[in-house]
């Protein structure tokens, strides 16, 4: 089976591409781009040689009619009447706000994750939630990790002025993101102290790390700056033994969070069990999602977006400064817009527009982020940020960080989803398929598999509290030539139980393959997962 992607042509090509996919080759067919219908322009016999000499002139004459999806559009002599007005003020509104869901969502996705925290009671920079028995199906959190222990907490530096957090060492990669879902610093073995513990001093919006001259001693504190108030950190502990007993008594012992203001004395920290816990943080797919985004604007300093972004969010009723108050119509709208939206990002992801999304030329694996930029940026800044790219991702995770992209060789992390079997079809959880890794993964601490609900992008619920295989973690059936066969299914095959992940008949399911602390192979492709087959 064959997938067609279909690229718009630039303005000066006469062709349209498409890339099929073919289980033994990529390769591109040119088909003829649609006729284009260009405007009439009436012209007064410019350069004739009856008005010789005479001032030329080039008249452009609208339509009275112009058939559009919207219906018939009325017009007097370019005039349109009230309702042409109304049916293009209606479109324009909600294509507005189709475009704020698709842009705002690293907005409402942080909100999301800030929400689902409070509901849990952690509320200050010294309070956070820790997974000691790792994240199971219980929680919704976008592609969670079950193969490391969590430690996330929000820090409010609008509250507490410039915060403090200390890693110890011996922790595994760790984020900060601002409330756009935007990297402030990497912690851990991909950041600045290459995993041997550090100090970090996050500094608010509007404050200098001159701002400090004479008052921090100095080379204790790693400064970074943040553009809005709330911060989202995220520590991951590596399991030692298969267990996470190690890294959480690390992080229990080993991280501090509080306000510079109070490093002569801070207080003690306060842990929040997240395993086994029921709680929410993926935004809204309804009218809501503008209410967190408008949350996040409000919260936020000015200069948090540019003109750009402030501009379409003002366009339908987000505003810094001011309520968010939809009257009735604008309500319906959004309403609209926002399930419009929704689908658009479920679009994107479930079916390719560009064959850079994927990571090999004769295979349906997917990369982590199109384009190998945490900041979506396309052919070296060229093609400006690829929005498209960020829309589905942040529809599917949550962080995002240079040391997820970048080729960091035993520090980092890298990323593939698995959504398509063999044949280029859907995964179906009604049905039996099997995943060929080779041996010698190329990763220093880990590489696992991880099955997500296709519905929650959260993991999927079964008998098995954590639907995922990690060779760290779990006593895996090897085949004699070092590689491992893993199963997906309603039932486990007879004697292959040890490497199956149960699915569910009726639901779609997808996967990611992660690997921490990557080796070359990865990036230079000379070791490669199988595609994911059918078993018929």
């Amino acid at each position: 089976m064959s997938r067609i992607i279909v690229l718009p042509a630039m303005p000066d090509q006469k062709q349209v591409y498409r890339f099929r996919l073919d289980r033994q080759r990529c390769n591109i067919e040119l088909t003829q781009q649609p006729q284009l219908h260009h405007l009439e322009l009436g012209r007064d016999s410019v350069g004739s040689d009856d008005h010789r000499g005479e001032r030329s002139e080039v008249r452009h004459r609208d339509p009275d009619t112009v058939e559009t999806k919207l219906g018939t559009l009325e017009f007097f002599d370019g005039i349109p009447n009230e309702k042409a007005a109304e049916a293009l003020f209606v479109n324009l509104d909600l294509n507005r706000a189709l475009q704020a869901f698709l842009n705002g969502m690293p907005a409402s996705n942080f909100e999301a994750g800030r929400a689902g925290h409070i509901a849990l009671g952690q509320v200050n920079a010294n309070q956070a939630i820790i997974f000691d028995g790792l994240m199971d199906s219980n929680s919704l959190f976008l592609t969670g990790n079950a193969g490391t222990v969590y430690f996330t907490t929000f820090l409010d530096l609008e509250r507490d002025g410039p915060t403090v957090v200390e890693i110890p060492a011996g922790t595994g990669p760790g984020i900060m993101i601002d409330s756009f879902s935007r990297n402030v610093v990497d912690m851990g073995p991909p950041g600045p102290h290459r995993g041997q513990g550090g100090t970090f001093l996050i500094l608010p919006p509007g404050y200098e790390a001159a701002d400090f001259d004479g008052l921090i001693p100095q080379g204790v504190y790693t400064i970074a700056q943040s553009r809005s108030y709330a911060v989202w950190a995220l520590v991951r502990g590596f399991l030692k033994d298969g267990k996470p007993d190690h890294s959480s008594s690390l992080f229990r012992s080993g991280i501090k969070i509080y306000p510079l203001s109070r490093a002569a004395n801070p207080p003690e920290m306060e842990f929040i069990e997240g395993t086994g816990k029921d709680f929410n943080t993926v935004h809204a797919a309804n009218v809501r999602f503008f209410e967190e985004l408008h949350t996040v604007v409000d919260r936020e300093p000015l200069e948090f977006l540019d003109p750009e972004l402030r501009g379409l969010f003002a366009s339908i009723g987000i505003q810094k400064g001011s309520p968010f108050a939809p009257d009735e119509r604008m309500k319906e709208i959004l309403e609209q817009a926002a399930r419009l939206g929704n689908a658009t990002a479920r679009a994107l992801f479930w079916y390719e527009r560009e064959q850079d999304e994927f990571l090999y030329e004769d295979s349906y694996w997917k990369r982590g982020m199109i384009g190998n930029s945490h900041e979506w940026i396309s052919d070296q800044g060229l093609g400006g940020r690829n929005i498209d790219a960020r829309a589905q991702y942040f529809y599917m995770a949550t962080f995002n960080s240079p040391a997820m992209v970048w080729k960091l060789i035993g520090k980092g992390s890298q990323y593939a989803w698995g959504y398509l079997d063999g044949n280029g079809d859907y995964l179906d959880g009604g049905k039996n398929y099997t995943l060929n890794l080779p041996g010698d993964a190329p990763a220093e601490k880990f590489m696992s598999i991880l099955v997500y609900d296709s519905q929650t992008r959260s993991k999927l619920q079964t008998d098995q509290p954590y639907p995922n295989k990690n060779k760290k973690r779990d006593r895996l059936i090897t085949n004699d030539d070092g590689s491992i066969d893993l199963y997906f299914g309603p039932s486990a095959p007879e004697g292959k139980e040890a490497n199956w992940i149960q699915t569910v008949p009726g639901k779609g399911w997808f996967c990611l393959l992660r690997l921490y602390s990557p080796t070359e192979p990865w990036f230079d492709k000379t070791w490669r997962p199988g595609d994911i087959e059918l078993v018929e």
